[in-house]
C-alpha cells in the first residue's frame, strides 16, 4: 500500500507536467486573453470576437482529418510518396510544395491541419523522423506565403479584399513579385536537404476503400467552403457532424480540441487589444509612417489576420498593408494561427524537443521576413 501511495506521488507531478508541457500554447493563449479581460470586462460586444465561419471549418475540417486517419489514409499515401519520389530531397519537396500550392485552394490554416500529419506519416515511413522538424517548418512557411496569391488563399486577404474592394487584376499585381520570392526562398531552402535514397520501412498499408473516401473529400470541400460563405456555417457544420457520426464517430474523439480553444482564446485576446484606446492610439500614430513595417511587427505580437482588421482603420495604404500582413505570419509562433497549428502538432509528435524547433523556427522564419521585407519596399517602388 505504502509502495503504491509513494509510486503515486511520482507519477501524479509527472502527468501534470506532462500535460502543462504538451498544452503551454494553450495556456499562454489563455493568460494573454485573460490579462486583456482586466482592460476590457466581459460585454456584449465579446460576441463579435468569434469567427464562427472560421471556428466551424477548423472543427469539420479536423474532424475529417481524423476519419481520414481512422481509415489509415495517410500512412498509405505516405507509402505512395515514398516509392514514387525515392530521395529525400525529392520527398521534401513534395511535402512543402503540396503544402504551399494546397494553401491557395483550401487557406493556409487548413493546408496545414491536412498536410502535417501526411509529413509526419511519411518521414516514419521511411525512418527519418529526424528531418522532422525541420518539414514542419518548411511546410509551415508554405502555408503562409502559398496563401497570400489569392484573395481566398488567407483569411486575412479574404478581408482586405472585401474591406478596401480591391480589383481581382490589381490584388494578383501587388502580391505577385513577393509571391516569386518566396518561392525562390523556399525551393532554394529544400535544396539543403541532402539527397539521400530512402525506402519504405514499414508494411504498407492497404489502400482504404474508394467509396468512403470519396465521400470524406466531400465532407472536406464542405468544410472548406464554409469559410467561403458558400452556406451557413452550422449547416456545414451539422451536415459534415452528422455524416461522420453515422461512419466514423471514434473520429470525433481524435479531433484537437485543444486547438480550437486555443483560437477562441486568441480570439478574445485580439478583440480586446483592439479596444483598448492607448492601444489604438499608439497604432494610429505609428501606421501612417509605415504601413510595411508597423503591419509586419504587429503582426509579431498579435498575428496576421487580427493586425488586418485593426490596422485597417487607420490606413489607406492598403497595398502595403496586404503584403506587411501576409508576409508578417512569418517570425514568432504567434506571429500566424497557422504557427501554433504547427508548433502544437509538432509538439505533440516530438515531445521534449520544443526548444529544438523553436531555434530553428526563428533562424529560418526571420530570415525569410527580412528578405520579403526588402521585397515589400521594393514592391511599394514599382506601384509608386
Amino acid at each position: 500500500m505504502q509502495e503504491a501511495v509513494h509510486s503515486c506521488k511520482h507519477v501524479f507531478p509527472r502527468l501534470i507536467a506532462q500535460e502543462i508541457r504538451s498544452h503551454v500554447v494553450l495556456l499562454i493563449a489563455i493568460v494573454a486573453a485573460a490579462v486583456t479581460c482586466f482592460f476590457v470586462p466581459p460585454d456584449a460586444e465579446y460576441a463579435g470576437y468569434f469567427d464562427l465561419d472560421t471556428l466551424s471549418c477548423l472543427f469539420c475540417t479536423l474532424a475529417v482529418v481524423s476519419a481520414l486517419k481512422e481509415r489509415h489514409f495517410f500512412e498509405w499515401l505516405s507509402g505512395k510518396i515514398v516509392m514514387a519520389f525515392g530521395n529525400m530531397r525529392r520527398v521534401t519537396f513534395a511535402l512543402v510544395f503540396v503544402t504551399y500550392f494546397g494553401s491557395m485552394i483550401m487557406a493556409n490554416d487548413m493546408a496545414l491541419v491536412t498536410f502535417l500529419p501526411l509529413g509526419y506519416f511519411v518521414l516514419s515511413s521511411c525512418n527519418k523522423k529526424e528531418h522532422t522538424a525541420f518539414v514542419f517548418i518548411m511546410q509551415n512557411i508554405a502555408a503562409n506565403l502559398g496563401g497570400m496569391l489569392t484573395p481566398f488563399g488567407n483569411p486575412q486577404n479574404l478581408y482586405l479584399y472585401s474591406y478596401y474592394s480591391i480589383g481581382a487584376g490589381e490584388f494578383f499585381a501587388v502580391m505577385a513579385l513577393p509571391f516569386a520570392v518566396a518561392f525562390v526562398l523556399i525551393a532554394g531552402t529544400c535544396f539543403a536537404v541532402k539527397p539521400e535514397p530512402v525506402r519504405l520501412e514499414t508494411p504498407a498499408a492497404a489502400a482504404p476503400a474508394l467509396w468512403r473516401m470519396i465521400v470524406y473529400f466531400v465532407l472536406f470541400a464542405l468544410s472548406v467552403m464554409i469559410v467561403f460563405r458558400v452556406f451557413a456555417w452550422y449547416i456545414g457544420t451539422i451536415v459534415v457532424t452528422a455524416v461522420l457520426l453515422i461512419l466514423e464517430p471514434r473520429c470525433f474523439l481524435r479531433v484537437d480540441y485543444g486547438l480550437l480553444l486555443t483560437f477562441c482564446a486568441f480570439f478574445i485576446f485580439s478583440g480586446n487589444l483592439a479596444r483598448i484606446p492607448q492601444v489604438r492610439t499608439f497604432l494610429s500614430a505609428l501606421v501612417g509612417a509605415s504601413a510595411l513595417l508597423v503591419g509586419t511587427a504587429s503582426c509579431q505580437i498579435i498575428s496576421n489576420v487580427p493586425s488586418a482588421v485593426l490596422l485597417s482603420r487607420f490606413t489607406s495604404d492598403y497595398r502595403g498593408l496586404l503584403v506587411a500582413v501576409n508576409i508578417g505570419g512569418l517570425g514568432t509562433p504567434v506571429a500566424s494561427l497557422a504557427s501554433l497549428i504547427t508548433l502544437g502538432e509538432y509538439r505533440r509528435r516530438v515531445p521534449g524537443k520544443t526548444l529544438r524547433y523553436l531555434g530553428l523556427f526563428s533562424l529560418i522564419n526571420f530570415t525569410f521576413l527580412a528578405v520579403l521585407i526588402g521585397t515589400g519596399y521594393l514592391n511599394q517602388l514599382i506601384f509608386a
